[in-house]
């Protein structure tokens, strides 16, 4: 069976001021923190996420994508 290629792109939705952002993951690291470019709220992973994208985004990280469960 062929592994779905990675997206590479998520929206995160902050939590504050309900703007969604596009935003382009990172590939060699989770990303912990993210700051709303709107409200300036800086974003932490949520307990048992590895990042930003896995708690906000509407993609989870490229590392959860390629091993289809937690990375961390």
């Amino acid at each position: 069976m062929p592994n779905a290629p990675i997206e590479l792109t998520s929206t995160i939705a902050c939590p504050e001021c309900d703007r969604k952002t596009e935003v382009e993951m990172p590939t060699e690291s989770c990303q912990f923190f993210w700051e709303c470019p709107t409200c300036e709220t800086v974003l932490r992973a949520e307990k048992g996420d590895c990042c930003v994208f896995c708690s906000y985004g509407t993609v989870p990280c490229p590392s959860v994508q390629q091993q289809d469960e937690a990375c961390c």
